[in-house]
């Protein structure tokens, strides 16, 4: 047995003013998670292209020299770059490959390009949900007008 739950489009015309504050409460609330979400997205974009940024620092002229090596966000140790060819990239979850930097910085670029194409389409949605939002907000005040303008006045 198949079930169709096709989405039902109402007029928002239609609706009285305490079920319009309803849809405006769960338009803000989707907004808000978009947002949200959003700034997630552009954090994540922003340390992959620091991560880039640093495979590419590591070249052969900077072999045995004396660096920093960061076991937290805040603890650093020093240490030695004796492997100026190679980098271990956390692929996620606590999981960590040895890549060349040519394939590390690879690796980064496509992360930072899939991201991107997730911002432009969350970007759209979100632009939708506020167009969205402000014609409700106009249906609303319009609904208001209509409620305090004077009843009496038809001739």
């Amino acid at each position: 047995m198949a079930s169709t739950t096709a989405a039902q489009q109402i007029n928002v015309t239609d609706l009285d003013l305490p079920q319009l504050a309803d849809v405006r409460r769960q338009l803000e609330e989707e907004l808000t998670h978009l947002t949200n979400s959003f700034t997630q997205l552009r954090q994540a974009q922003a340390k992959f292209k620091a991560c880039m940024d640093n495979v590419k620092q590591v070249t052969p002229e900077r072999k045995d020299k004396t660096i920093l090596v960061p076991l937290t966000n805040s603890l650093y140790v020093s240490g030695k770059l004796c492997d100026t060819e190679n980098v271990m990239v956390d692929v996620g979850t606590g999981y960590y490959v040895k890549k060349t930097r040519a394939q590390a910085v690879k690796h980064y670029e496509a992360k930072v390009d899939y991201i991107r194409t997730n911002l432009e389409a969350l970007q759209d949605t979100i632009s939708k949900k506020q167009d969205n939002m402000n014609y409700l907000i106009n249906v609303m005040q319009m609904k208001l007008q209509e409620q305090a303008a004077p009843k009496g006045s038809k001739g």
